[in-house]
């Protein structure tokens, strides 16, 4: 638990440089979650904005931040419009994660739900707001609404159409990108085995179990890492793995298996980046690895939609009773 904490409070300190901020603005870091009932229910004992904020202040107790949840239930994106002065504004945050979508398209079933054309402009008319707040803006996409993974939620293509628009939005106002369903449905693929409509990480199929909460908790983590460097496009994540082979694998295999991994960054869009090399120092001091491999990803998302990937998940299957011993290590090049 105590190792649980210090990664997210140490990603959030030397991510978002709140201290250095607090001290150059002379005022208080104040990060606000805002969005409907998920984001509300986020805020009580055990929901994602509390696993956070516990997190972050586990490990670091001085740091200045506060951290508030301001969801209400049923909002779509025109309520927030409507609230944004007295719940954001009035507040003077400096970071706001907006986390809206479900509802605009949910009641579409009932005639009350929101057009693209106006959600595509009220995300807007609430990021430009915001803005010129002073506040930095981060933009979710909605997360699910049912969490079967053959397409056949009832909602599936009109969710994917606003994630498109919430994706364009975020790119047009130069916003970072939280791609919540982006990662759900990766982490569906192959958490939900049976297909199921509800109960991995929903409750109901749209509001978060625990074991929702403590998903997008982490995906709000490395959303807030992403791009709060000066040039975000610099930092790269790097997924390194190295492996001793069984003693059965021949020549012959190995360069089998290199040839394998080798062909996944064609068929893993999410993969921009790939090296392979064989140990050419000692051999005790390796303790037995030969092979490395470095897979590099431009953010968490797409390390976390590599991970469950077909491609990926066949790989593996290959290397049944092939590797003796397996590391893989993860970091942010800084």
């Amino acid at each position: 638990m105590k190792l649980a904490c210090f990664t997210v409070a140490l990603v959030v300190l030397s991510s978002l440089n709140f201290t250095s901020r607090a001290q150059d603005d002379d005022r208080k870091e104040r990060l606000i979650f805002l969005g409907d009932s998920i984001t509300q229910a986020g805020a009580g004992e055990n929901g994602y904005i509390s696993i956070f904020r516990r997190a972050v202040e586990c490990e670091m107790p001085d740091l200045d931040i506060e951290v508030i949840g301001a969801g209400i239930s049923g909002n779509k994106v025109p309520d927030l419009q409507r609230r944004l002065q007295r719940d954001v504004l009035q507040k003077k945050p400096t970071m706001v994660v907006i986390y809206i979508g479900i509802n605009d398209v949910w009641h579409s079933n009932n005639g009350r739900g929101t057009s693209k054309k106006d959600f595509e402009a009220g995300l807007k008319d609430i990021i430009g707001k915001i803005k010129k707040g002073g506040a930095q803006v981060f933009v979710c996409t909605p997360s699910v609404i049912g969490e079967k993974t053959d397409g056949s939620n009832s909602l599936d293509g009109m969710l994917d159409e606003y994630s498109d628009i919430s994706r364009k939005v975020a790119r047009e106002t130069d916003c970072p990108l939280i791609d919540l369903r982006k990662a759900f449905l990766a982490h569906l693929k192959t958490a939900n085995p049976d297909n199921a409509e509800r109960k991995v990480l929903t409750s109901d199929g749209v509001h978060l179990n625990p074991a929702g909460n403590q998903f997008v908790a982490d995906q709000m983590r490395s959303g807030l890492k992403l791009d709060q460097h000066d040039d975000p496009g610099d930092r790269k994540l790097r997924h390194v793995v190295m492996f001793q082979f069984a003693e059965a694998v021949t020549p012959a295999g190995a360069k089998q298996i290199v040839t394998e991994f080798g062909e996944l960054p064609g068929r893993i869009e999410e993969i921009s980046g790939y090296e392979f090399g064989t140990n050419i120092g000692s051999e005790k001091q390796a303790q037995g690895f030969t092979h490395c491999f470095v897979v590099t990803f431009d953010n968490q998302a797409d390390l976390d939609a590599y991970l469950p990937h077909p491609a990926h998940q066949e790989f593996v299957k290959f290397l049944d009773g092939k590797i003796e011993k397996l590391l893989v290590f993860d970091y942010w090049t800084e």
